[in-house]
């Protein structure tokens, strides 16, 4: 799952996304709403954790940014602004949830996992091929119904190619779903991802092979011995 903070607080927004990427999500991080704007137009996000005060605006300006622009993400207002009032302003102008600062870990966790099962994506809850399959919400990943432990960046390479799991899945969707936009990425990073994964599988016994489209991107398959 990727997730944008848009949170003007240098050392909230840090934290915030240190909690978040130790549950394995692919985390970016806007400090106003003009880079916000941008970063939904250049990404797909699940879930966007969106503060009110903001240097340039409202954050619930955002809100209707996203609706005329029909952009599928989910959004959690993250404010200190807790009065019945404005909570009520936020979720009208269209946010799934509201959490006040200060708030429990445990607690923001409950509520992303609870926006996931809203059906904005045309996501199932567990992605399956052959005997592998993949929970979108709790992020396990198991082989014959044998939990298999990854990587955060690693999970999210599964779930991408499980989602189109027989089809293509290009380097720039790959390279989105495992990186923010402000990580340091070295030119074989996705190879090298892609490479352990497939050490994982073999590992795991798993039915499931990771095909290279030379220059195009990858592609996951049931190995055809395995095939029903």
């Amino acid at each position: 799952m990727k997730v944008l903070i848009v949170e003007d607080d240098p050392r909230l927004a840090a934290t915030l996304r240190r909690l978040l990427r130790r549950q394995k999500f692919v985390v970016d991080v806007a400090h106003s709403l003009q880079l916000a704007r941008s970063a939904l137009e250049d990404n797909a996000y699940e879930v966007v954790l969106l503060d009110r005060l903001l240097p340039d605006g409202d954050g619930t300006e955002l809100l209707d940014f996203a609706r005329h622009r029909r952009l599928p993400a989910r959004f959690i207002i993250v404010s200190a602004l807790g009065e019945t009032g404005q909570r009520v302003e936020g979720l009208d102008h269209g946010a799934d949830d509201y959490i006040t600062k200060p708030f429990e870990p445990e607690e923001l966790y409950a509520r992303i996992r609870a926006a996931g099962r809203r059906p904005v994506l045309p996501s199932e809850r567990v992605l399956a091929l052959g005997n592998r399959s993949f929970d979108c919400y709790s992020r396990n990943f198991t082989v014959n119904g044998q939990l298999v432990v990854l990587t955060r960046r690693a999970t999210a390479l599964v779930e991408k190619l499980l989602e189109r799991g027989g089809r293509v899945v290009t380097r720039n969707v790959l390279d989105a779903a495992l990186y923010g936009f402000d990580d340091f990425v070295q030119a074989n990073a996705l190879e090298t991802q892609v490479s352990r994964l497939r050490k994982q599988l073999a590992t795991a016994d798993a039915d499931v092979s990771i095909h290279t489209i030379r220059g195009v991107g990858y592609m996951l398959t049931e190995r055809p011995e395995r095939a029903s």
